[in-house]
């Protein structure tokens, strides 16, 4: 794995960050880019606040969060993440993940070993991060995703929980949120799609058939290797939501989506995914399909706010195959 020094952002969290004023808002643009000057303080104040020792920062890591390989005092490893602004602020990003982490309590996630909301900051078990799920064939990397995922689907709060007398935020609170960035920032030859998306959503949101504890963004990329003695794979970076599972399960379905565009009867195979992977988990085929195209149009034009065309394209034509 790539690394840079101890107090250098990778590229890809700068980048992202960057684009942050398109989608959502200056004012979040402008957290964003304090907190990057803030950052080698607040690593190092972090560093000291736990005894910890840096090795290096992970590159090219995540797109909200830096990431630092860590020692702690007493040699053991650890994984240091500090959570950026973002439509959500770190404190209480930091809150929600604790939370969902401290419910499953390594059941299926990693461990979360140390939290301190007011910088963002979370002290993680360390995983093997150089290896997810994507470095597995696609049907072995999706027969592995549907037995990490279906772990992390529980009733959202423990008594045995420290933090768990934090709100998470429902499926319909989350989307409720979304709706008028789709309605003014979608681009013009989107509009249909969109329609068709709100449309769904509000079908969905209707008589919803269950109310679990959600990752949010569960994704093959989100799975990494771990201990093989607890479980070869653990979950990572949730953004936790309570809603149904067809919802958690969406984002999975465009997994790998540049290879998906690639293959012959991309439209066809991406169908046949859905059907194979709701039957796998005992989702409702229709719901998980029209989950699917909601989150892939929402992320389609979501892209198109933040500058990358390219992907938001590619996202929009795969919410038409469905």
């Amino acid at each position: 794995m790539a690394s840079a020094s101890p107090h250098e952002p990778p590229q890809r969290l700068t980048r992202s960050l960057a684009s942050l004023g398109n989608r959502a808002g200056e004012h979040v643009a402008r957290d964003a880019d304090d907190w990057l000057g803030a950052l080698p303080g607040l690593l190092e104040r972090t560093l000291e606040r736990w005894e910890l020792t840096a090795e290096r920062v992970v590159s090219p890591g995540g797109r909200s969060s830096l990431v630092a390989l860590v020692r702690r005092s007493d040699g053991t490893p650890a994984a240091l993440k500090l959570l950026a602004p973002d439509t959500v602020s770190p404190r209480e990003r930091t809150e929600r993940e604790t939370a969902a982490l401290e419910r499953w309590n390594g059941w299926g996630a990693v461990r979360v070993l140390g939290a301190a909301p007011e910088d963002g900051a979370l002290l993680l078990e360390r995983l093997h991060g150089e290896v997810s799920l994507r470095s597995l064939p696609e049907a072995k990397a999706m027969l592995e995703a549907v037995s990490a995922v279906r772990r992390l689907w529980v009733e959202p709060s423990s008594s045995s929980s420290p933090a768990s007398g934090v709100a998470l935020e429902t499926v319909a609170e989350h989307t409720e949120a979304e709706v008028a960035f789709l309605r003014e920032c979608a681009p013009g030859e989107a509009a249909p799609l969109v329609d068709e998306a709100l449309e769904l959503r509000a079908s969905l949101l209707e008589a919803p058939p269950e109310h679990v504890l959600l990752h949010g963004d569960f994704r093959q990329g989100s799975v990494l290797g771990a201990d093989a003695e607890r479980a070869p794979w653990l979950a990572v970076g949730p953004e936790p939501l309570v809603g149904e599972r067809a919802y958690d399960l969406a984002r999975l379905v465009r997994d790998r989506l540049h290879d998906l565009v690639a293959s012959p009867g991309a439209g066809a195979a991406t169908r046949r995914r859905i059907n194979k992977l709701a039957d796998s988990l005992d989702v409702d085929r229709e719901r998980l399909r029209g989950w699917t195209l909601y989150r892939a149009v929402e992320s389609g034009v979501r892209h198109a706010a933040g500058g990358a065309r390219e992907d938001a394209e590619l996202l929009l034509e795969f919410a038409g195959w469905l």
